[in-house]
């Protein structure tokens, strides 16, 4: 899904959109590349770096909202063997469009904050796991990096210092599986992309057995920023423990779909607004915060949240990746349901049997209540599966499944009880 509009509050990651300023030149004219040599120039402290980026409150932006730092300093520097840094770009998830906008408007923001990765840890070999289905992003990283090269800020002796680091480029089969980072680290060994078990963690035992960190695009884009800025100018952008700016990628029933960046914290009523409110001038019905994977939300409880992690989890759903779908009042949750049931059943790797055969099971059930053919101990089933389903796999798709199913259900029990009794939606 390509998006129809990019705007930005604080310029940070999104600094030219008009498609055209995203080379070497233009980045390094916008300030680019400066963190970089900050570093080196100064021959900073690989732990200085690591405790700055904690105190900015960066926290990962793929989606689990983990804390950038912590999981930097999980990496031994010292250890004697290869080592291994990959961006997770592998953006797989419906309503999810922010991270190819970030490689194809600035693509430099991602080599130099992985440059920057791969000097705190010791690192001197990345990869970016790029989504298979989005070609143009791939072929763009890919001139990026050799404009890189060239300039001496990739390779051996990067900008005249003892810092070593090459990056290269690994497409992805196109599966929704690939973004979870042991089945990517599966996918680049040449193997089913399926997920480990886990422990032991990336960190310890990643790429080819050997330590490995893994962050998602926007996150290694915001490294140079947090550099140039500082922590506390970085903390304070967004609000306590989330740190900075956040691309929302909105979509649905709105006037303006795109990608939105605005300091975290923001209230959902003003990123309303900003993408140019309801569409049709229709009432806001509920509202996906994070992605399918995230529990769907009222649009009168949404309405009162602030757009960061805290907040979002203290209503009862999660900032997720930061894809927000926008559902007005003719939506049937049944039929949305049905569908984003069906996408789980066909993107479940099949490793799980909870998963394999749940996933499809709520599928078949979710469908036969939308044909009308449903019964009212369909719903109770619904939640049992869901509840069978939760925490007893290798890794999130099946939650990510049961929670979308369970919520859906107890946010909107009385159309999936109408449309079982009167064989229609609610709605009409």
């Amino acid at each position: 899904m390509s998006c129809l509009h990019n705007k930005h509050i604080n310029p940070l990651i999104f600094l030219n959109l008009n498609g055209k300023n995203w080379h070497l030149n233009d980045y390094i004219k916008r300030g680019g590349y400066k963190s970089l040599k900050k570093i080196l120039y100064n021959n900073i402290n690989p732990k200085k770096i690591i405790k700055k980026i904690k105190n900015s409150g960066l926290r990962g932006r793929g989606g689990a909202g983990f804390s950038t730092g912590l999981k930097w300093s999980f990496i031994n520097y010292k250890y004697p063997g290869q080592k291994y840094l990959i961006c997770n770009s592998d953006e797989g998830e419906p309503g999810t469009f922010k991270d190819q906008d970030i490689i194809l408007y600035n693509p430099h923001a991602i080599i130099e904050g992985m440059i920057i990765g791969g000097y705190t840890m010791g690192i001197t070999i990345g990869y970016n796991y790029i989504h298979g289905e989005i070609f143009k992003a791939y072929q763009r990283f890919n001139i990026a990096i050799k404009e890189a090269i060239e300039a001496n800020i990739l390779g051996n002796n990067i900008l005249g210092s003892n810092l070593k680091f090459n990056l290269y480029i690994h497409r992805s089969y196109g599966s929704y599986i690939c973004g979870e980072e042991t089945a990517l680290l599966e996918s680049i060994e040449g193997k089913k992309p399926q997920p480990r078990f886990k422990p032991p963690f990336p960190a310890n035992f990643g790429l080819y057995g050997k330590p490995t960190i893994i962050n998602n695009t926007e996150t290694f884009a915001s490294i140079p920023f947090i550099i140039k800025l500082g922590a506390k100018k970085y903390l304070k952008i967004g609000k306590p423990n989330n740190g900075g700016t956040k691309i929302f990628s909105i979509s649905g029933d709105i006037k303006n779909p795109g990608n939105y960046e605005v300091p975290l914290g923001t209230p959902f009523k003003k990123l309303l607004k900003i993408s140019g409110g309801m569409k049709n001038k229709k009432k806001i019905k509920s509202v996906i915060p994070g992605g399918i994977s995230t529990p769907i939300l009222l649009g009168e409880i949404m309405i009162k949240i602030n757009m960061d992690y805290d907040d979002i989890l203290k209503h009862g759903s999660m900032l997720g990746s930061g894809a927000v779908i926008i559902l007005n009042e003719t939506r049937c949750m049944v039929k949305i349901l049905m569908n984003i049931s069906n996408f789980f059943k066909k993107e479940s790797c099949g490793k799980c049997t909870p998963c394999r055969e749940g996933t499809g099971w709520i599928y078949s059930i979710v469908k036969k209540i939308e044909n009308g053919f449903g019964k009212e101990e369909d719903l109770e089933k619904l939640l049992l599966i869901s509840k069978n389903i939760l925490g007893n796999t290798i890794c999130a798709l099946g939650d990510a499944a049961s929670i979308s199913t369970s919520s859906f259900i107890k946010t909107f029990y009385k159309e999936f009880l109408y449309h079982i009794k009167y064989k229609k939606c609610l709605i009409f």
